[in-house]
């Protein structure tokens, strides 16, 4: 039997079991950094197959080799969850207060515990499958940055890793080359002046005013100031300023995101912002404060690595299930892998009919169908990976 049938054979056997790991994981979230729990049960689960994972340097997390020797590739998991309440009614609704697993890392997880579970039957391996669990992919800066630093994909040829895709039915997957997600980085501006009476705005600076030019004017000179090709977004989430009718308040504060797709843009987006929102809230008057705080890359997938994902997931799904997924606005940290190794990242299909439930939200759930399909396809790739890997090693970056 070849070593792709004997994993569908063993998700096939252990599907019951994936689920309620599955489970266990969204009724038990952990936020990042703090996913002690969560690190402690996936120890205990990768021992009884016999495996020997380690514990990433701040003590969440696992880093855990099934294989050994010859070319070497990494499989990512993000294990944390979101600080929001858990609206489902369900039997393994999240037990803690304020917070749930509502971007699908419990799928995540379990989809790359069950490939390490499974490849561990396999009697050999072409070379060596490098899981890992990272914490803390949900906070700014993230536990993507801290893998990076920890040496742990030093050695490897390539990462893949997978992500919930709510809009796509179950048994579909998505792949694209290029960027797939965006950058994302964090910005909060802070305005003041010295506040006076809405009678007389002459007599001082018109912080609402000042606001509201920034909020208005600073994406559009945005929009001419970079290649739109480059799809480079400032939206604002938060405006605070004033408690009173008639008063002009002497302090204002606006919290937005920047993105944006391209990876040489990003490098220089803060400058840019920083620069644009001086000169248009200063010329209102006011004394500009910017805190600016980067927060990932974008992932570009790599053209090499999502090829070998096609050919796993035609592999796994049949050519009529594969399609070219959108790119997303939507940051994740995989993307500091890739100062590192070249690597691919896949969207699950994890729909199961009615209406989409999206990410980020109390609602989120999923076709726990998908978990099987994930399996299934990160496996093959590792698999495929290797192989070709082995026949042709990947140059060594500088």
């Amino acid at each position: 039997m070849s070593a792709p049938e004997t994993v569908d054979r063993w998700v096939e056997a252990h599907h019951g079991e994936l689920v309620g790991v599955r489970r266990h994981l969204h009724a038990h979230p952990e936020l990042g950094f703090v996913e002690r729990e969560t690190t402690a049960f996936l120890e205990r689960q990768l021992r009884q197959v016999g495996l020997t994972p380690r514990r990433l340097p701040n003590g969440t997390g696992l880093v855990c080799d099934v294989g050994s020797g010859g070319p070497v590739v990494v499989l990512r998991a993000d294990i944390d969850a979101l600080p929001l309440p858990d609206l489902k009614d369900v039997p393994y609704r999240s037990t803690r207060e304020g917070m749930c697993h509502a971007c699908g890392h419990d799928v995540h997880t379990t989809v790359l515990l069950g490939v390490a579970q499974a490849l561990a039957e396999l009697d050999a391996l072409p070379g060596t499958v490098r899981a890992v669990f990272q914490p803390a992919e949900e906070q700014v800066p993230g536990g993507g940055l801290e893998v990076v630093r920890s040496g742990v994909l030093e050695g490897a040829t390539r990462a893949f890793a997978l992500h919930c895709d709510p809009s796509v039915p179950v048994g579909r997957v998505g792949l694209r080359t290029g960027s797939i997600t965006a950058a994302c980085d964090r910005l909060e501006v802070t305005l003041t002046g010295p506040g006076g009476h809405t009678a007389r705005p002459q007599l001082t600076v018109d912080l609402v005013h000042a606001l509201g030019r920034v909020v208005t004017e600073v994406p559009g000179l945005l929009s001419r100031q970079v290649d739109p090709r480059a799809a480079m977004s400032l939206v604002w989430g938060a405006v605070t300023a004033g408690v009173a009718a008639n008063a002009i308040p002497e302090t204002g504060q606006l919290r937005g995101t920047v993105r944006v797709l391209d990876r040489d843009v990003w490098d220089g987006a803060e400058e840019l912002v920083r620069r644009l929102i001086r000169q248009v809230g200063e010329a209102s008057g006011a004394e500009v404060d910017v805190d600016y705080v980067r927060g990932v890359p974008p992932v570009v997938n790599d053209p090499r690595g999502v090829a070998l994902l096609r050919s796993a997931a035609l592999e796994t799904v049949g050519s009529e299930n594969v399609m070219l997924s959108p790119q997303s606005m939507g940051g994740e940290d995989f993307g500091w892998f890739a100062e590192v190794l070249p690597i691919a990242l896949a969207r699950l299909g994890t729909h199961g009919g009615g209406a989409p439930l999206d990410l980020h939200r109390g609602t989120f759930d999923v076709d726990e169908r998908a978990i099987g399909v994930g399996v299934r396809l990160l496996a093959r790739t590792a698999l495929q990976a290797l192989a070709a890997d082995a026949q042709q090693p990947v140059p060594a970056r500088s």
